[in-house]
């Protein structure tokens, strides 16, 4: 089985008030059209965290974790993905951070993204 292309999560500069932060996001092509959303860490702590797993570089791997959980009073079982960004060291040491979609269109996207 081939794999699926390997999706990025890619960082850029912007400035606000003086200061110089990154802003996270995904670019892809769905239906032809050019998409780029965004993606936050789950809380405001998460920037420092992703600071450490991108080091220098401005990309690094999106890893999606499948989950599921059957409610047990309907028996319905719910389907989704977590998803987290990875880089490796040269020394072979992995870093990773949890990471979520910015807003609801961003996680139509992501979802149109990973099928």
């Amino acid at each position: 089985m081939a794999k699926k292309n390997q999706i990025l999560v890619e960082r850029e500069t912007f400035e606000k008030n003086g200061k110089t932060f990154f802003t996270y996001f995904i670019k892809g092509q769905i239906r032809g059209k050019d998409v780029r959303l965004s993606v936050v860490p789950p809380d405001k702590g998460g920037y420092a965290v992703l600071d450490i797993v991108f080091g220098n570089e401005m990309k690094a791997e999106l890893v999606a974790n499948p989950y599921e959980i059957k409610d047990d009073a309907t028996g319905n079982v719910i389907k989704g993905n977590t998803y987290a960004v990875r880089t490796v060291d040269e020394n072979g040491e992995v870093y990773e951070c949890n990471i979520k979609p910015y807003r609801n269109s961003d996680k139509m996207l992501l979802n149109m993204l990973m099928k």
